[in-house]
């Protein structure tokens, strides 16, 4: 009782010294905006100066990075006149900015001769430029703190706290990425030393490929691996086990992955990757039950029944031990937004690395609210989300595609890229578009009666022909042949693999 009683008197002491709340109060910043004025008049002297030093500094700042809003304004006046090859002094800015009631508070006029005697030195100009574009995102991180704080305590926000957390993880990451973007020209000697790097790198792994391996010789071949920056589709009906040469890609590059030095200077997979994986369709465990089979060599319908010897269990464990460490992230959120999965591969990236990111499957993802309602519409943002996505984060993504029913009613069930389902943005958008074919499967669905025996001793050598193998058949690649990949496929295991025999190099380029 004693605690009770304890807890109570607490309970009246802070009652009693406690102000009515009228309602939460967010505390704005109150500490010195970052600026740096001086630096905003140096620059802005050299510039009035020497009119050449522009050349220096348009690819570091640009107006609204000025605290001063004099300053920004005299920028943006000097900055136009100088694109238009026409003089920007204090004597030709004076005829626009006469009547400016902010330069009036600073003398008029005579404030941009002051600004022009007063420039030391072109030579720093770059530094003063890149010193006034710092400021400027410390204030833009400043204000987004507000803005987050402010969000947060709002009632009017309609948005769940993860969205809320989405949308400023994005603006977040949108800020330490400007700028970045913005190479502007490249010299040709700089793009040849580029290209070499990337024959070289093919040269010593032994002439297989510049690219991340698949494990699968001859598509690897086909590819040059997987590059960085390209849009994989990887199409087929249902049952064609895109999913299982998704899975059998991802595992294959996780379980070689071997951090090192690159090239240039920096720490990352030097064989293999980190893959993140979102299964849109199947669970986590599912997946993982996929590769287990994989890995273990125990039938997919074995694990999922709990129909297997000591043996095999034994075997089964093994692997799931084995594979503890390979890094292969799944996420299983399903009918993810575009712009949520961005911000987790982001994210991904940032805490572990992202060598490959493979989405199972397009259709599941979705656009924004704006393209609700439009499918053809929303599956194009898609597409063009996911280009972006491989491109800001130097890595090949592979989205699995359906497609259309039409391929059922030809006689000869080949995909081809007309058969890409709901927009051909998606054609347009990929650097790669490849299709899962299994000839097996449609024979399977053939078989003539058993009085035919004609028809039925054909059919048999058909199904022998076609036994365990399928095509991927590359129907665009933006920087290679195209044709067909013959690859085996064990049904037990769900699991692609290489064909012992040798291949017809029949491959034209598009």
């Amino acid at each position: 009782m004693s605690e009770i009683a304890n807890l109570q008197d607490m309970r009246k002491d802070d009652e009693s010294t406690a102000k009515p709340a009228k309602g939460l109060v967010i505390t704005p910043y109150e500490g010195a905006v970052p600026h740096n004025i001086e630096a905003e008049q140096q620059l802005l002297g050299a510039l009035l100066t020497n009119n050449d030093v522009f050349d220096k500094i348009a690819s570091i700042i640009s107006p609204e990075h000025f605290f001063d809003p004099v300053h920004k304004d005299i920028f943006e006046k000097a900055s136009e006149r100088v694109s238009k090859n026409m003089l920007a002094s204090p004597v030709t800015l004076k005829a626009y900015m006469e009547d400016h009631e902010g330069l009036k508070e600073l003398g008029g006029p005579a404030y941009l001769a002051r600004l022009a005697a007063s420039a030391i030195s072109t030579y720093a100009v770059r530094d003063y430029a890149q010193l006034i574009y710092d400021l400027f995102l410390r204030r833009q991180l400043i204000e987004l703190g507000n803005e987050i704080s402010g969000s947060a305590a709002s009632g009017s926000d309609t948005r769940d706290p993860s969205e809320q957390i989405v949308a400023a993880e994005q603006r977040l990451y949108s800020l330490a990425e400007q700028g970045k973007g913005e190479t502007g020209f490249t010299s040709f000697l700089s793009a040849v030393t580029q290209a070499v790097l990337n024959a070289n790198a093919a040269y010593e792994r032994g002439g297989g490929m510049a690219g991340i391996a698949t494990a699968l010789i001859d598509l690897d071949k086909k590819m040059g691996g997987l590059h960085p920056s390209d849009l994989i589709i990887l199409a087929g009906r249902p049952s064609m086990g895109k999913t299982s040469l998704a899975t059998n890609i991802a595992f294959n590059i996780a379980k070689a992955y071997k951090k090192g030095t690159l090239p240039d200077g920096k720490q990352g997979a030097v064989e293999g990757g980190v893959v993140g994986f979102f299964s849109l369709e199947m669970s986590s465990e599912q997946l993982a039950a996929r590769i287990l089979a994989e890995a273990s060599e125990i039938s997919s319908h074995k694990i999922r029944q709990g129909d297997m010897t000591e043996e095999e269990f034994r075997r089964f464990v093994d692997a799931a031990k084995t594979l503890e460490s390979c890094p292969l992230y799944i996420d299983d959120t399903p009918s993810i937004p575009i712009s949520q999965l961005a911000a987790r591969a982001r994210r991904l990236q940032r805490t572990h690395g992202l060598d490959l990111l493979i989405i199972d499957y397009l259709q599941l993802v979705r656009g924004t609210s704006r393209t609700e309602g439009n499918r053809v519409q929303e599956i194009g943002e898609i597409s063009m989300g996911l280009k972006a996505i491989a491109k800001e984060l130097n890595i090949p993504v592979i989205a699995l595609s359906q497609l259309s029913r039409t391929v059922e009613s030809r006689d000869d069930k080949r995909p081809q890229l007309s058969d890409l389902r709901e927009s051909g943005s998606i054609e347009q958008d990929a650097d790669v578009v490849m299709f899962v074919y299994r000839g097996e499967y449609y024979k399977e669905r053939e078989k003539p009666d058993d009085d035919n025996l004609e028809a039925m001793e054909k059919w048999m050598q058909d199904m022998e022909r076609l036994h365990g193998k399928a095509e991927v058949i590359l129907g665009k690649q933006r920087h290679g042949p195209i044709g067909t990949v013959e690859l085996s496929f064990e049904a037990q295991f769900t699991r692609f693999g290489n064909l012992a025999k040798e291949l017809h190099n029949n491959f034209d380029y598009e």
